[in-house]
């Protein structure tokens, strides 16, 4: 069955470089997110890998834990660590889980055949504390990913869990937010919404951050 939006996320059991990992144990009740490499030693997941280590208080702030794959061996993996450590500045804070089986990569469809039928596609998933696939984005092998545009999804997906509001395009912490519009009740809105809102239209409503 492929992964999607809204189903449970695979489980597994896999060894990684901070020992074995049972995937929803080490989920506990955090949101997390689960993103992929295409091997071990490549130049654009070195610089990935020491941009999520610096920006690993930035996740917790979120309550997100941070677990990245590679289809090398956890051997390898340690010795790649020493790469990233010397030539991004940082020291390594998450566990990089190993999967030379290839059973991680099947289970999430991070092998793309059209683009490499062994190597894994830049893939992130984004879940939540119940285990729930909430956002994925998938990146050919030979572009970087954007840490602060996978933050603001978080924001965005924790937010609009708290609030009955969508995030308009290009939204970050702070901006006017959306009404739903399956809000309708003026008093409920009113309630809901006590800084008021702006009706664009009778469906596009704008409402200050309500948690700001």
């Amino acid at each position: 069955m492929a992964v999607q939006l809204g189903g449970v996320a695979p489980d597994f059991t896999q060894e990684s470089t901070e020992g074995t990992i049972r995937f929803h144990d080490w989920i506990g009740n955090h949101w997390a997110i689960l993103f992929s490499h295409p091997k071990d030693f490549t130049p654009v997941c070195t610089t990935e890998l020491g941009i999520v280590a610096k920006l690993k208080p930035e996740f917790e702030k979120r309550d997100v834990k941070v677990i990245a794959l590679s289809v090398d061996d956890v051997k390898s993996h340690k010795g790649w660590i020493g790469d990233i450590e010397e030539t991004q500045h940082t020291k390594m804070n998450f566990p990089i889980l190993a999967d030379p089986d290839r059973k991680v990569a099947g289970l999430y469809d991070m092998i793309h055949p059209q683009a490499n039928d062994t190597l894994t596609v830049r893939s992130v998933f984004v879940i939540d504390p119940n285990k729930k696939v909430r956002a994925m984005i998938t990146y050919p092998a030979s572009t970087g990913r954007n840490f602060d545009e996978i933050l603001r999804v978080v924001d965005s997906l924790q937010l609009t869990d708290k609030h009955q509001v969508a995030t308009p395009g290009n939204w970050k912490q702070g901006e006017d937010c959306v009404i739903v519009p399956a809000l309708q009740d003026p008093e409920e809105i009113k309630k809901k919404f006590p800084k008021g809102y702006k009706a664009l239209k009778p469906y596009l409503r704008m409402t200050p951050q309500p948690n700001k």
